[in-house]
């Protein structure tokens, strides 16, 4: 099965088709998760509702429409919901486990950043989402994302720009 027929089938579909789902976006979506997040153990069990919830709702799925970002967009509304619930409201907390793909600058960067932003920045970088696959998942224009994006990036380079390395690199004491 490639994902062009899970896509066909997966309203119809059954055990097959979402353990095709799980293996096909499973990784992609804990890094998006846990980026978020901040917490793997909470990613990980964000990524489980989330294939729980798109395998009880798969008949709202509309075929032809990217499964990528209807799972995506669970996710997303998962992900700010359990937050919501357990009032989480920092990036990454102290001697979190497997996050070396990001440096500490970067996470004190990302800091500063929305939850919202932080998800729309790991899209667009990680993911690399076009902006019609984020306008699904986020239920907002291209042209705004576009714009919250490029705000995204501005607050980020300025916060990269306050740490202590930032200016170590350029042999500069701060």
């Amino acid at each position: 099965m490639d994902e062009k027929e899970l896509e066909e089938s997966f309203v119809t579909g059954g055990d097959e088709e979402i353990n095709y789902a799980i293996e096909l976006y499973g990784q992609g979506l804990l890094k998006y998760c846990h980026s978020i997040t901040g917490n793997y153990h909470d990613a990980q069990d964000i990524v489980q509702m989330t294939f729980i919830k798109a395998y009880s709702k798969r008949k709202k799925y509309k075929p032809g429409t990217s499964l990528s970002a209807w799972i995506y967009k669970i996710a997303y509304n998962t992900t700010i919901d359990t937050m919501r619930k357990r009032k989480v409201l920092f990036f990454l907390k102290e001697n979190e486990e497997d996050t070396s793909y990001i440096s500490e600058d970067i996470k004190e960067a990302l800091k500063s950043l929305t939850i919202a932003d932080r998800a729309l920045v790991f899209s667009r970088v990680i993911e690399e989402k076009s902006y019609s696959e984020l306008e699904y998942i986020y239920g907002v224009s291209a042209t705004t994302l576009r714009k919250r994006y490029e705000r995204a990036k501005k607050k980020l380079a300025k916060a990269l720009m306050d740490t202590n390395s930032y200016y170590e690199r350029l042999g500069v004491t701060k």
